[in-house]
């Protein structure tokens, strides 16, 4: 099924329970395996996952598992737009991508820094026309968190460098639980509003289990 296709067949039953999308490995700032993780998620009886960290694919590259059918390969870019620090997940992408590859860090640094993250961060029309070029879609991540004030309006900038969806099931836990600049409920109606994929994880940096 094609990635967008599948994407629509989830619900929030789903994001709740089977689906998680956003989970951080020791590649970047998590502290788990790669391969661990995704061990871990079977154990839970998960229908997909996807491991996206921060500027990096080199799980994907290694994993013993890389092709199993539990995992949709993503990445989270860590981006910088209209004075604010946003990321950008790219799902379905191809990890052989020379443009995405040029895209990704260089170091562990700018994998797993926030200042160097920060510093190095990209600009989201770029990062979107990549991921489309690498057969991905683009999702803004954890949109509550982005330091604007109309966040409508900072989404809609976004979809018109193409941005195809924006992730509505979030915990908004850790840090991120203070530092919120929107209603969790507020993400769904843009979403609704500007026509983009609703999309869900836990932003897991630990264990699944």
């Amino acid at each position: 099924m094609e990635i967008r296709e599948l994407f629509k067949s989830f619900n929030k039953g789903d994001f709740y329970n089977k689906v998680n999308l956003h989970i951080h490995s020791n590649f970047s700032d998590g502290k788990e395996d790669f391969d661990e993780l995704i061990l871990q998620a079977k154990k839970l009886n998960m229908k997909y996952i996807s491991i996206t960290d921060h500027n990096c694919i080199k799980g994907y590259k290694t994993s013993k598992y890389k092709d199993d059918s539990i995992l949709i390969k993503g990445v989270e870019f860590d981006c910088f737009y209209k004075m604010s620090l946003l990321h950008i997940l790219g799902y379905g992408i191809d990890v052989e991508n020379e443009e995405l590859n040029s895209l990704c860090a260089k170091n562990e640094l700018e994998q797993k820094n926030d200042i160097i993250r920060l510093l190095k961060s990209r600009h989201p029309k770029r990062v979107i026309e990549i991921i489309h070029n690498s057969g991905g879609i683009a999702v803004l991540a954890h949109p509550c968190c982005c330091n604007v004030i109309f966040l409508k309006d900072f989404v809609k900038r976004l979809k018109n460098y193409g941005l195809d969806g924006i992730e509505v099931y979030y915990p908004y836990d850790r840090f991120r639980g203070i530092v919120k600049f929107s209603s969790r409920q507020y993400p769904f109606k843009i979403a609704k509003e500007l026509d983009l994929l609703q999309t869900g994880g836990s932003d897991e940096h630990g264990s699944l289990i």
